[in-house]
């Protein structure tokens, strides 16, 4: 039966190309870690990346634009979150968040177990591209130069 061969093997070839994503570094400090993440978008989308596409996580206090959309309710916080249509802000320790292509990080503070989870964990969301904008030797201590 030689189709039964092709047919596993089909079955196989997805796990097994399945890469891992692209990580890059922008070095900021914790007060600059913002401003280096939102750069990182807007070159992303001036790149042609859409917004759908974009996913912001921080590890200290919540984005500006996060706070202001929760300042209208968790709901419609969420919904815009399910809708995909646009770069969504959200806090590294939300269990809720979705992956998505790009996600860009910043490192703006946050207890050091925190982080250390938070990076992980944002790899698994990320499709094809991380970005983590933060002090090089704080993460790379915390997550390893190799990892």
């Amino acid at each position: 039966m030689p189709t039964a061969p092709a047919a596993s093997a089909v079955k196989a070839a997805p796990a097994a190309t399945k890469a891992a994503p692209q990580i890059q570094l922008i070095p900021a400090t914790v007060d600059g870690a913002l401003d280096a993440a939102d750069e990182a978008v807007d070159l992303l989308l001036d790149s042609g990346r859409a917004p759908g596409e974009i996913l912001v996580l921080t590890t200290g206090e919540q984005h500006p634009w996060a706070a202001h959309e929760l300042s209208f309710g968790e709901a419609s916080y969420w919904a815009q979150h399910d809708a995909g249509d646009d770069v969504f802000y959200a806090g590294a320790d939300a269990d809720r968040v979705t992956g998505r292509p790009v996600v860009v990080v910043a490192v703006n503070g946050g207890a050091n177990d925190a982080v250390a989870r938070a990076l992980p964990e944002a790899m698994g969301r990320a499709g094809t591209l991380l970005i983590v904008c933060g002090d090089p030797e704080r993460i790379n201590a915390l997550i390893g130069p190799g990892a």
